[in-house]
């Protein structure tokens, strides 16, 4: 089937097919190219970048707000302090690509591959605390691997897998503060954290029902609220963790779990 130019480009189109960018082939973009289309998008004419492959590319600061980019190829892309805000990424193929800064309220990552890709100092609210409304989904999403530092409190992470992933918080490098994944209220329904270092990490009020947390290092989390019915803890690290008013009926594994001895959880 003959491919034509995305209908939001308008003059924008022109542009690029004598910068050299072949619709019909379905050429990858440059930078320079995607900042001339960028520029034409509107809210109500977002730019679609739906299925294009953007592998390896700079786009670090550039404005894709409410941009359709579900799968696309980012492959190993810079994205740093990009302007994600209610772009459609479900789909898409983020592995390790970095999204240091970006901007991320309202972006739907639901099944992207972000494996292996750095995600630090996300901005995901316009204010201090990032509400229901705001927050990303990643719900399905592949983070395996993935270095996390990020306010991510009420994001959908539910069966998304985020084995091996690093989260917790690098205490010799603590300059600004304490730096941890934040994930108080997130709902991790069924998520893969096998593995995961989540030591620090702040998952207060976070649904972890059914979620897979074996071999997990959960030393010095904030669990406090949190529900881990049903989960598996099996030779997790929970020394120094809060739990208070944590669930763990029907939780499995708690015998080998470290850290429960004096805890009164078992």
């Amino acid at each position: 089937m003959r491919r034509t130019i995305p209908s939001i480009c308008g003059a924008a189109g022109l542009v690029l097919i004598l910068a050299g960018w072949n619709p019909v082939l379905g050429a990858d973009f440059s930078r320079d190219q995607l900042a001339v289309l960028l520029a034409e998008a509107s809210p109500q004419r977002p730019a679609d970048l739906a299925g294009r492959a953007l592998d390896g590319l700079d786009l670090s600061r550039l404005v894709f707000a409410g941009a359709n980019l579900a799968r696309a190829s980012l492959v190993g892309a810079n994205l740093y302090a990009a302007r994600l805000q209610g772009a459609n990424l479900a789909g898409a193929n983020l592995a390790g690509a970095t999204l240091n800064l970006a901007w991320v309220m309202r972006a739907d990552f639901t099944e992207a591959n972000l494996s292996g890709a750095s995600l630090l100092g996300l901005v995901t609210s316009t204010g201090v605390e990032t509400s229901r409304a705001e927050a990303p989904i990643f719900a399905h999403a592949n983070l395996s691997g993935a270095r996390i530092i990020a306010r991510l409190g009420h994001a959908d992470l539910s069966g998304a897998n985020l084995s091996g992933a690093r989260m917790a918080a690098d205490m010799r490098n603590q300059s600004m503060g304490l730096m941890r994944a934040e994930l108080q209220g997130a709902r991790l329904i069924k998520a893969n954290l096998s593995g995961a270092e989540l030591g620090r990490a702040l998952l207060r009020f976070a649904d972890l029902r059914d979620a897979n947390l074996t071999g997990a290092d959960l030393s010095g989390a904030d669990l406090a609220g949190a529900d881990l019915r049903g989960a598996d803890l099996s030779h997790a690290n929970l020394t120094g963790a809060r739990l208070d008013g944590t669930r763990l009926e029907g939780a499995r594994g708690l015998a080998s779990a470290k850290g429960l001895e004096h805890s009164g959880a078992r």
